[in-house]
């Protein structure tokens, strides 16, 4: 296509909002006008499945739930006027108690002031927040925020570590909607640990985040923790940022949450609009439509040339893949749907992986994200005319034409500034481009059957593991991994009870082995 054409092109599909200061540049995306107008019946469909969605229909039928982030922000939404005011008290909870910290009215035993905040969550109880702190934190934050976002013992004790010397002054958010989530439950048992290794009294400074009757609000409340927050079950993980989740541990940081929430309402207005052209999130689920022929055949690749934004990607990867990674559709049909999403950020990509986006297997599509700010102040100029801020908005235009011209295409997202309404609005785009999408290739964006698959296969695991132990305990002498088996009628899992045997020595936890271990069947277990 010929730079003239380019350029009309350019303007026939740019979309900008001068309200938000927000633009979107999908005209790098070679879609054909014949497949826009043969997609207006599914998209008008798909701008009816997200008014109901909005209007309280049971968008998770394994759950029976609604799906209802949107009115986190527009709480007048809200189908009910229970639920309203849920969300409004909620809302008024976080901000009083955040400022009562922040005052010092509410303090840790025999210290003044809270100094840091320890976040044990994990998926959407940790990425949204982790992404959030990461773009808008101050550099004098309030708090210091700290995360366990894993059930890694040595990453548990490296942070434990650090804080060894501020855990009195420690705020501990224990974020988990049923509160048997093992590896925030795991989290939290080791940081209690820790403050009762130093005579803490661990109560006095976690505070719950949950659901309703939980086991954690009812721990919480049996062991005098400082405060609960409700954790709504008609909002998921990946969509929980502008809940307690997210809120939470943002207010604590400073960070302005009215702000965020009223970027996300914005943008929430403007992707209600039942039309392709003056959508925005209609025309991002157009374009992955197109480039991956509704079957995600290409990757997203997510590059925000912002250091703030570098998480962005990994927020994306969850609430992408984990809403669109579906192996059936609505009508019971295998379909394998999905769009894998990766990246980092610019330019430090360009130095990376972006040689085999320019020339190496054309299977992705790139999203840049572009912040026109540079800096607060002036830059001083790098070489004649230019700054480094020249040079970063210089290298993502740069890239942007090299893989076009290579055939290989993208979109382009440009705001103004990084703020908490500008991150609140790309948030609430991308969880509606996702609603939408789903619906143009017919699957439930709101259940995640195959997270829940994990979770129990991990269960059975650790299942095994305590009758395998309960064998060894039994018996006198030492047994072979096939007597082991047998013993506990699993002999179809005798690999899994190799790799538990192997772990278990590996930490020191009573087991000897004699034998090989190349050679698995050489192995003879006691304790």
């Amino acid at each position: 296509m010929e730079n003239a054409q380019l350029w009309q092109r350019y303007q026939d599909w740019l979309y900008y909002d001068p309200d938000l200061n927000f633009y979107l540049d999908i005209s790098r995306m070679r879609f054909s006008d014949q497949l826009v107008e043969e997609m207006q019946p599914q998209f008008q469909k798909a701008f009816q499945d997200l008014a109901d969605l909005e209007a309280g229909a049971i968008a998770n039928p394994d759950e029976d739930r609604m799906v209802g982030h949107y009115w986190l922000r527009n709480p007048d939404l809200a189908p009910n006027a229970e639920l309203k005011a849920e969300i409004t008290e909620t809302l008024e909870k976080i901000k009083t108690f955040s400022a009562q910290v922040h005052s010092g009215y509410i303090h840790p035993p025999q210290e003044t002031r809270f100094t840091d905040v320890i976040s044990v969550g994990i998926g959407g109880s940790a990425l949204g927040p982790q992404f959030v702190s990461q773009a808008l934190a101050p550099l004098e934050a309030t708090l210091n925020l700290h995360f366990i976002d894993n059930t890694d013992p040595a990453g548990i004790d490296h942070l434990l570590d650090q804080m060894r010397d501020r855990l009195a002054t420690t705020l501990v958010l224990v974020i988990s909607k049923s509160g048997g989530t093992p590896e925030t439950r795991n989290g939290m048992v080791e940081v209690k640990a820790a403050y009762q290794a130093q005579n803490l009294d661990f109560g006095s400074h976690a505070v719950a985040i949950t659901g309703k009757g939980s086991k954690l609000e009812q721990m919480a409340t049996t062991e005098g923790w400082i405060t609960t927050f409700p954790m709504h079950d008609w909002v998921g993980g990946r969509t929980s940022e502008m809940s307690a989740v997210g809120l939470v541990p943002a207010a604590l940081q400073g960070i302005d949450i009215d702000a965020m929430l009223e970027g996300a309402k914005a943008m929430d207005t403007l992707t209600r609009k039942p039309e392709l052209k003056t959508n925005p999130a209609a025309l991002l689920s157009l374009a992955w439509y197109a480039v991956g022929n509704g079957k995600g055949e290409k990757d997203m690749v997510v590059l925000p040339y912002k250091d703030s934004l570098s998480l962005f990607s990994r927020y994306l990867q969850q609430l992408v893949m984990e809403s669109l990674g579906k192996e059936k559709d609505l009508d019971g049909n295998t379909v394998y749907q999905g769009i894998a999403v990766y990246g980092n950020k610019g330019s430090t990509d360009q130095h990376a992986y972006v040689q085999q986006l320019r020339e190496g297997v054309p299977n992705f599509f790139a999203t840049f994200i572009e912040v026109l700010k540079d800096r607060e102040g002036t830059s001083p100029e790098v070489e004649a005319g230019a700054t480094a801020g020249d040079f970063l908005s210089g290298l993502l235009q740069g890239t942007r034409l090299a893989l076009y011209e290579n055939h290989r295409d993208s979109i382009t997202i440009t705001v103004d500034e990084v703020t908490p309404r500008t991150i609140g609005a790309l948030i609430a785009l991308y969880e509606r481009a996702v609603g939408l999408y789903a619906s143009l290739v017919n699957i439930n964006a709101y259940h995640q059957p195959g997270v829940e698959a994990g979770k129990k296969a991990a269960a059975s695991v650790l299942d095994l593991q305590r009758d395998v132990v309960a064998v060894l305990q039994a018996e006198s002498g030492s047994l072979s991994l096939s007597e082991i088996a047998e013993k506990v009628n699993a002999e179809e899992k005798v690999e899994v009870i190799y790799k538990i045997i192997r772990h278990l020595h590996s930490n020191g936890r009573g087991v000897k082995v004699e034998g090989n271990w190349g050679q698995p069947s050489s192995l003879k277990v006691s304790v």
